[in-house]
């Protein structure tokens, strides 16, 4: 990510909820949209909306209103959220290192000698 571009602000974990199912619907959808594809037991339609609302105001959604319906589309990427997020994360807990952050995850044993291998052929691929 870019130096110079804005941090986006983080999600709480309701508001990336939603996000998630809007990045998967990947087009203008109405809150109904939202609520029927959020899994079971589904949060009730009021607080869909609620999370909807907030997300609209903090610039992560954009709409347009027909009379009286509000018809929405996402503003922000996964992409670019989860840059920023990452980006966040490798700054404050790492200071801004790669190699400290997977440090951290190979001393818990998190990473299997598969994911070394494809973290490495990644690593790889992006110097040729």
């Amino acid at each position: 990510m870019a130096e110079s571009k804005k941090r986006i602000q983080e999600l709480t974990k309701a508001e990336l909820e939603i996000m998630q199912v809007i990045w998967n619907i990947d087009r203008e959808f109405v809150i109904r949209d939202i609520h029927e594809l959020l899994p079971d037991p589904k949060p009730a339609y009021s607080t869909v909306s609620t999370i909807v609302r907030i997300l609209d105001t903090k610039g992560f959604l954009t709409h347009k209103t027909y009379g009286h319906s509000n018809v929405y589309s996402a503003a922000v990427s996964k992409d670019d959220y989860t840059e920023s997020f990452m980006h966040g994360v490798l700054n404050s807990f790492f200071g801004g290192s790669v190699s400290g952050l997977v440090s951290y995850f190979s001393s818990r044993k998190s990473i299997s000698v598969q994911e070394t291998d494809e973290i490495l052929k990644i690593l790889n691929d992006d110097k040729k």
